[in-house]
C-alpha cells in the first residue's frame, strides 16, 4: 500500500474525552509514518472536509498531541450535519472525492455517535460505488452510550461518574435542609432515548432510602398518577426525594413530557426542560417545595472528574481505528468488548459498520427495577467499572486551573474552488 494522508473529524456534541481519541488517532498515525503521511483534521467536523478547511496536525506539537488526552471539548470543532443519500445528493460525495485526491487522502477516521456512523458508512462506500479508493474507520463517541455491540462508548464513563456523584452530593444538600426547605429536587440529564445517563444517578444510592428516590427512564412510559404516588411516599419516609429524569421522558403515546415544538440539524425533536414541568406537576399534585436543575453541557464537559477507564477507553478507540486502517480495513468501528466485571477486563474489536449505522441501544428491562423507577444490581454491577479511577489532569499553580491545550489551527492551502455545505 502506497503512502497516503488521513482526514479525521469530531461529530456531534463532544464529551470530556473526545480529544483523547483524537490523541490516540494522531499519536498513532505517526508511528505509522510508513504509510501515513499527514493527518489532516476537519474544522468543524465533515464540513470541513466539504469546504476545504483542513488543519494540518503536523504542525501540532508532540507535547501539544500529547495535552489532547486531558483537554475537554472538540479540539477541531464538531458539527451537527449528515450527509443526505448519495442519490438525491451526488454533489456531495463528488465533492469530497474533490478534497480527497487533491490532498491524496485515502484514510477516513469518523469520532462521533449514531449519526456520524451513518455518515462514516456513506463515505465507505464512495470506494464501490464513486470509484475512489478510501478506508473508512468510525470512532465510536457519545455520552448517551446508545451504540450498538460495543460493551460502552467513550464519552459516558465520565458523564456517569459525574451524575453519579452530583446525584450524590446534591442528595446530602436536600437532606440537610429538608425539614424546613426544599423537600423535592428533581436533577435532568442527558439522554434522549436510551436512559444510561439517569442510570448512572442510581450509583449514588448506597443504601435503602439513600437519593435517588426516584429515576425516570425513556424505555419506561411515564405515568403521573405513578409518579406522584412514589415522591409523596419518599417525602413521607424520607423526609424529601431526589429524582433523576432523562430528557427523553416521555407518556404512553411516545410524546416527549419536555417537547419544545422544534427539531435539531439532525431532524430530532428539540426537547426543553422535563426538570421544570415535572416540578410545576409536584406543585400543582402534591404542593411541595422543589428545586430542579438541568446538568446540560457540563455533564459532558466536566474533565475534572473524568473516569480514568473512559480515558483509557476513549484513547485506544482511536489508537484501534488506525490500526484497523493501515491493515486495509473499511467500515468498520473498534468495539470495546468487555470480558469479565471483577476484574474488569476488555479488549477492541471489530465491528461492521452497517450493523452500527442508525442502530440504538436500549436499556435492558433488567437494569430497570420492577416498578420502573430504579435500577437493579445487574446494572450496578454494568455500570460501577466505568466510572472508576480518577483520570490524571495537569493544574496550574498560580491559577489552581487546570492547564488545557488550546490549538492554534494551521489550515492546509485550499487548492479547490468554494464549496457551499
Amino acid at each position: 500500500m502506497s503512502k497516503q494522508n488521513a482526514f479525521y473529524a469530531q461529530s456531534g456534541g463532544v464529551t470530556s474525552v473526545i480529544n483523547a481519541s483524537a490523541c490516540g488517532v494522531i499519536e498513532t498515525a505517526r508511528k505509522h509514518s510508513d504509510k501515513i503521511g499527514t493527518v489532516y483534521a476537519g474544522q468543524n467536523g465533515i464540513i470541513g472536509a466539504l469546504v476545504e478547511e483542513l488543519i494540518d496536525t503536523n504542525a501540532i506539537s508532540e507535547q501539544d498531541v500529547a495535552a489532547l488526552r486531558h483537554t475537554p471539548g472538540g479540539a477541531f470543532g464538531s458539527c451537527r450535519y449528515k450527509l443526505k443519500d448519495m442519490e438525491t445528493h451526488r454533489e456531495q460525495y463528488e465533492r469530497l472525492i474533490e478534497v480527497f485526491k487533491a490532498h491524496d487522502i485515502g484514510y477516513f477516521f469518523y469520532n462521533g455517535g449514531n449519526d456520524s456512523a451513518d455518515t462514516c458508512l456513506k463515505v465507505s462506500q464512495i470506494s464501490e460505488k464513486l470509484g475512489y479508493p478510501i478506508k473508512a474507520i468510525h470512532v465510536p463517541k457519545t455520552v448517551d452510550n446508545d451504540l450498538p455491540i460495543t460493551d460502552t462508548c467513550p464519552g459516558f464513563g465520565s458523564v456517569a461518574k459525574y451524575i453519579a456523584l452530583s446525584t450524590m452530593e446534591a442528595g446530602l444538600d436536600i437532606q440537610s435542609m429538608c425539614e424546613t426547605s426544599t423537600k423535592v429536587f428533581i436533577l435532568e440529564v442527558m439522554g434522549r432515548h436510551a436512559g444510561w445517563i439517569a442510570a448512572a444517578g442510581g450509583l449514588a444510592q448506597q443504601a435503602e432510602g439513600q437519593p435517588p428516590h426516584i429515576i425516570i427512564f425513556p424505555e419506561i412510559a411515564f405515568d403521573r398518577v405513578a409518579f406522584m404516588k412514589k415522591v409523596d411516599q419518599s417525602v413521607k419516609d424520607n423526609g424529601y426525594c431526589v429524582i433523576v429524569v432523562s430528557e427523553g421522558a416521555h407518556y404512553e403515546d411516545g410524546t416527549f413530557i419536555a417537547d419544545a415544538g422544534t427539531k435539531d440539524a439532525f431532524g430530532h425533536t428539540q426537547l426543553g426542560g422535563v426538570a421544570p414541568t415535572l416540578a410545576n406537576m409536584v406543585r400543582e399534585d402534591l404542593g411541595y417545595k422543589y428545586h430542579w436543575a438541568v446538568a446540560d453541557y457540563l455533564q459532558r464537559a466536566a474533565r475534572h472528574i473524568s473516569s480514568r477507564t473512559d480515558v483509557e477507553q476513549a484513547y485506544a478507540v482511536g489508537q484501534a481505528a488506525v490500526e484497523m486502517a493501515v491493515a486495509g480495513k473499511n467500515a468498520v468501528m473498534p468495539a470495546i468488548i468487555r470480558k469479565s466485571n471483577a476484574p474488569f477486563e476488555w479488549v477492541i474489536e471489530e465491528a461492521p459498520l452497517d450493523k452500527v449505522a442508525n442502530v440504538e441501544k436500549f436499556m435492558p428491562r433488567d437494569f430497570i427495577t420492577e416498578d420502573g423507577f430504579g435500577i437493579t444490581e445487574a446494572c450496578r454491577e454494568y455500570l460501577e467499572p466505568l466510572i472508576r479511577g480518577e483520570a490524571e489532569l495537569p493544574y496550574d499553580e498560580k491559577t489552581g486551573l487546570p492547564t488545557y491545550v488550546r490549538l492554534s489551527h494551521q489550515l492546509a492551502e485550499k487548492k479547490l474552488p468554494e464549496f457551499k455545505a
